[in-house]
This record gives C-alpha cells, structure tokens and sequence, in this order.
C-alpha cells in the first residue's frame, strides 16, 4: 500500500532556499519601518505641536478669539490714526497712505479698507451674535461710605445677581438711614454710628494712631509693589507667598483681609485699588487645589461682609456669596459636620490626616456662625443658617467628657475624638464665637448664651489656674491630665471672658472680669519677659520657669494679634491706661524687630537680641493686628463694641436691631445666573 500522499517526506532544502528566506524577512522589517515613519510623520503633530493638541475645533476656537480682539479693536488696530490738528509731524509709519512721515486721511485705499472691514463686521450675524469677554472698564470708586455696584463685565461663570426690588429696598433703607459721608457717620434717631474718623481727644494717642497707619501704609505698598495678587507677601526677598491654607493659586488674601481696615482707617485710595482687584480678579471659579474651609470663611467670606456692612456695596455681599456657596459642599456628611479641606473645582471635601484619624476640627467646624447668618439674613438665603444650627444641634446633643469639648469630631459618626481639650490652638475660636453669636442676634440667640455659660463655667473650674507668682493661665487637658502650657492663640480668652461679663449680667461677672484681667496681664508678662518685647507661640508654667518658651518650637512670633486683642477689649471696657502702653510697647517691637525695607515679618526666636526673621507678611496683621492697634487709640464711638461684633478674623459685623448697617434682605433671594464667560 502506498503512503506518499499521507506520511509527510522529510528532505533537505538546499543552499538557495534558506538565503531566500532570510532576504524577505529583511524585506519585512524594512517595510514595517517606512511605514511606522510615514504614520508618525503624519500623526506626531497632532501629539507634539501645541496648536493641534486640542483638535480642531480648539483650533479654530483660537483663530475666532483672535478674530473677535482684532474685531474689537476695529480701525485702530489696522488703520493709522489721523494727522494732528496741530499740523505737527504724525508719527513714522511704513505703508500707503503715509507721505513724509505724514498720514493722509483722504488716501482711497484707507477709506476702501475701512469700509470693507466694518461690513464684513456688521455682516457676520454669527459672529455677532456669540458672546466674547469684554474688555474691562477701569472703574474710579467714590470715596464715600456708600459704594452702589456700577455695570461691568462679569470675570466669573457664576456671577451674582440681585433682583431689582432688593437693590432699591437697600438704597431706600440707606436713605432712610441719613448717611451722612463727613467722618463716616450714620445718624439715625438720637445715636450716631461713627466707622471712619473717630480720633481721640487725647493728643499722644492720636500721634500713637497716626504711627499706626504710617505702618498700615508701608506694608501696604510693600505688598501692591512686589506681591499684588499674590495671598501675602515675603517682604525679605520681595515676592509672593502663598501658605498651604489657601491652595496653591493666587487669591489675593492680603487684599481681602486689608480691605476694611484700609476703609476705617480712611485710606480710601488703597482701599478702591482693593475693591478694583475685587471686582475683576477675585474668582474661586479659577481655583484647583484645596483650600481650608474655615480660612476660607474667616478671612474671605468675614472679610467681604464686613466691607458689605460698611460701605453698602453690593459687590462685596455677591463674592462673599459666591464664596460660600462654594464651600457648602463639605457640610455634605452625615452628620452634617463639615469637613476641614475642600477642592471647590469639584466639590470634593476630606479632613486633615493628623486630625484624630480624620476628625474635623472644634475650632473650624464651630466658627461659622457669625458669617453664615449674617449672610443668611442679607441675602435671603436660608441654607447658611440652616447649616450652623445643624452644626451646633449636633454638639449639643452629643455627651462631653468631664464637660469639656474635646478639639476633634468625626464628621461621619459624631463622636468625638481624641480627648483634648483646648482653648488655644483646635478649640479657640469655637467658645468665642459662642459670646459673639448671642452678641450678634441682639442677645436673643438664648441657645449660645446657655452653651456659653456652660462651657466657660466648665474651663473656670478645670482650666483656669495660677502660677507660683500668681499668674492666670489656661491649661490644657489631655485625657484628663493638665498640660501647663498656654498658646499664644489663647491670649485672646482675656477679651473674651470681659465680653461675656459685660454682656451676660450674672453672679459670675465679676470672677469673669477678674479672669479677664489676669489673662490679659499674663499675656502682656510673656512679651515683656523676651529682649523683644514679642511673646512667643506658647509658653508653660512650671516650678522654675513661667510664661515662658521652653521648646525652640515655641519661640517664634508670627505677626499675631491676640493679646493686643485683649488689650483692646480691656481698655474699652475699663479704661486702664496700661492697656494703651501695653499697645503701644507692642508697636514698638513691631517696628525695631519686624519691620523690613518693603513690609513686616516675622522672626524665629523673641528670645535673641538680633532675631533671624522669617520672610512671611501674614494677612491678618492688616485685618487683625494693625486695626486692633488702631481702635486702642481711637475713640471709642469708632466701631463701638455696642454696633458691632467682630469676627475671630476682626473683621466687624453689626448688631442686628442695633446697627443699621445690618442691611437685611427685604424678602427677595439674591439669584445666581451661571454665565459662560469664553
């Protein structure tokens, strides 16, 4: 049987065979590279040239938008401008129509350009009919205490609007008010409001006053010359700085924090340079980094009322608004807690990793209050009230170790964290905005002054301490053992404890008062114990040492303002001279330790005679340190404490039902139209 169609024939190719195997699969590769050449010749632009990256509609979107600028300019960008009248040589130009350095404006062929180009203009309905960005109009702000909002392009998708009968409600109640521009003064019954002016009758103090705004105005010009736009500036190496606070982009946050110092002190030329960069630059819309939402609040959304309180322009009240909306997105937890951190490019809001395993933070998640009810009752809008109350519902409800609120709270189940309680750093400003809220709601708010009282009473009890020589402080409490050491941020308990008892008429008054002053007495004691006359971070008591750093961590002075804040409310509420000497021995050091060629900084350690400075001009020295200096030798009608209530950022809010700035919504809700701006 025969097998030669089915069992395969193994046999030995010859010599040619295998060299022609070899020479097609050379032939192969060689194909393959011309052709991955010719595909990357053609393709590679799309990836490498920049114009093409986008595609093309992006491409034609760039050759529309230069279109639409050589369309605005019109004439002028092509065509010379005509000769002068006053036959003087026009200048050198290099095309027809120009004889001797001369333009002919009767040339034909400029006439023939002219007209062909505005038909082409006129005729273009597409064109036309799209929106473009206008060119901004340099606006001159009056130096009055009433701005009103003048039309301009909007530099935000998301600009704020206001219905019509709510512009007209604000100005009837302005004019019902009889604003009076000489000093800053609204007359209104038998008081009269005094925001701008203000001097005292004592001549020292109005010299002191005059130094204080000397100082204002050099770090003023300090910023505006090498960091304007920038959030706070180096004025060592004369550039901008931007602290992780306030994302990585430029906010202006020095411009902000300034604004309404600068107004109260009448610097009304600085003031509308502010306003101007408001108006067209200040834009969370343009933001892509996370920013802290209680920073946010106390320094932005503070700041921007607070000018809103002042001067009645609706500018200001539209970018607080704007901003805040902004952050709402971080109060959406469960318990309705707001996180610490949020991205407002895409609402996505975390907490601090360091924070007790991702707590929020007592002392940002419970200073909210003044802003977000104020803003409530100017714009009509109650989702910001609804949003504190919610935030103090919960606190109220969840039990406290020992009394004491503990610095962290987790915004998911409610429960507290770490047991740590401060009224420095973590904890502070939550218990002064506690005094404040029922300040502010005219002492109805009866919900704060309870929890007020309860805590206060609570950190009399198991904080407040004397030192070997007598010195009150405040210590803290963790898990349940006493750390004797005092922040600096807690200088600021001293004001406070003498805010309640003028407010709160209680057998406990006058211990608060007593407290009050010896806070502020133990502040002043931890500047006066360094060469600079500048306290330090924290200090500690011990057997051997008081009111002293002890750690080199401890030892550095930011510019802050927290016993010059209890300085002011002590010398408003008792009249003590030491509380101006104190002030002004604080100015002092200001101007021999901090203060450099083009602003302030601070320095490293109060403790050396010639201190390294650390090259940062914080924002709050405008908006806090400087204008608490400032009111100490003022007037005491200037921002009296009986109108106006300042925020843990001092930026003055009113009283409602006592000031007549309050400037509440008469009914109608401030409206957002979202505005694609090309």
């Amino acid at each position: 049987m025969a097998f030669g169609g089915v069992i395969p024939l193994y046999n030995k190719r010859n010599g040619s065979w295998l060299l022609r195997r070899v020479f097609r699969s050379r032939e192969k590769v060689l194909i393959f590279l011309v052709c991955l050449t010719f595909l990357f010749i053609c393709i590679g632009p799309i990836f490498f040239l920049p114009d093409l990256r986008g595609g093309l509609s992006t491409k034609v979107d760039h050759v529309y938008k230069v279109y639409k600028q050589m369309q605005k300019a019109g004439p002028e960008l092509i065509l010379p401008p005509p000769p002068p009248d006053s036959g003087e040589l026009g200048p050198i130009r290099k095309h027809e129509g120009v004889y001797h350095n001369v333009v002919n404006p009767n040339d034909i062929h400029l006439t023939d350009d002219k007209q062909r180009l505005m038909e082409k203009i006129n005729n273009d309905e597409e064109l036309r009919n799209m929106r473009v960005i206008e060119k901004p109009v340099v606006l001159t702000v009056s130096a009055t205490p009433v701005n009103k909002v003048n039309a301009a392009a909007g530099q935000i998708d998301e600009s704020v609007k206001v219905l019509k009968e709510e512009e007209e409600a604000v100005e009837s109640n302005d004019i019902r008010a009889g604003f009076q521009s000489d000093g800053g003064a609204l007359k209104g019954g038998s008081s009269s409001m005094v925001v701008q002016g203000g001097e005292d009758a004592d001549p020292i103090a109005r010299q002191r006053r005059d130094k204080v705004k000397e100082m204002v105005l050099h770090a003023w010009r300090g910023y505006k010359t090498y960091a304007w736009g920038k959030n706070e500036l180096k004025p060592i190496s004369k550039r901008g700085h931007t602290a992780g606070i306030f994302g990585r982009q430029d906010m202006g946050a020095t411009i902000v924090d300034a604004l309404d110092t600068l107004y109260i002190m009448g610097l009304m030329e600085e003031f509308n340079e502010g306003r101007a960069w408001i108006q067209y630059h200040l834009d969370f819309n343009q933001l892509r980094s996370e920013m802290s939402v209680f920073e946010t609040n106390i320094r932005f959304v503070g700041g921007l009322l607070s000018v809103f309180a002042l001067t009645g322009d609706a500018l200001f009240r539209d970018r607080a608004l704007h901003i805040a909306r902004k952050l709402l997105p971080a109060f959406d937890t469960p318990t309705g807690i707001p996180y610490g951190l949020i991205n407002v490019a895409n609402g996505i809001a975390k907490n601090y990793a360091w924070a007790s395993g991702g707590s929020s933070i007592l002392s940002e998640f419970g200073t909210l209050h003044l802003e977000f009810v104020y803003l409530s009752d100017i714009s009509g809008d109650p989702v910001f009230r609804e949003k504190v109350l919610r935030i103090r519902d919960v606190i109220r409800k969840t039990d406290r170790p020992g009394g004491l609120y503990p610095n962290y709270m987790n915004p998911k189940t409610g429960k507290w964290g770490q047991r740590h309680t401060s009224v420095g750093a973590l904890g502070d400003s939550f218990y002064e905005y506690l005094i404040k809220s029922y300040i502010q709601s005219n002492c109805k708010d009866v919900v704060a002054k309870e929890m007020y009282e309860e805590a206060v009473d609570t950190i009399t009890k198991r904080l407040v301490l004397k030192s070997h020589s007598g010195l009150t402080y405040l210590a803290e409490s963790k898990f349940d053992r006493l750390e004797h050491k005092m922040d600096h941020l807690a200088c600021f308990a001293g004001g406070m404890y003498a805010l309640g008892s003028k407010t709160i008429d209680s057998e406990n008054s006058k211990t608060h008062m007593e407290i009050a002053e010896g806070l502020s007495n133990t502040c002043h004691e931890s500047y006066a114990r360094t060469p600079t006359g500048l306290g330090p971070e924290s200090f500690r008591f011990t057997e051997g040492m008081e009111a002293r750093a002890l750690k080199s961590s401890e030892k550095y002075y930011i510019l802050r303002p927290e016993a010059i804040e209890s300085w002011f409310y002590m010398w408003r509420l008792t009249k003590d001279q030491k509380y101006r000497e104190w002030a002004w021995s604080a100015v002092l050091a200001l101007e021999k330790y901090c203060r450099v060629e083009a602003g302030f900084s601070g320095i490293q350690n109060v403790y050396m005679e010639t201190p390294q400075k650390d090259d940062v001009q914080q924002s709050f020295i405008f908006a806090e340190t400087f204008k608490y200096l400032y009111l100490i030798f003022s007037d005491d009608a200037l921002m009296s404490l009986d109108e106006w209530v300042f925020n843990t950022e001092a930026h003055p809010l009113p009283i409602e039902g006592k000031n007549a700035f309050y400037r509440k919504s008469q009914g109608s809700t401030i409206q957002l139209q979202f505005d694609k701006v090309l």
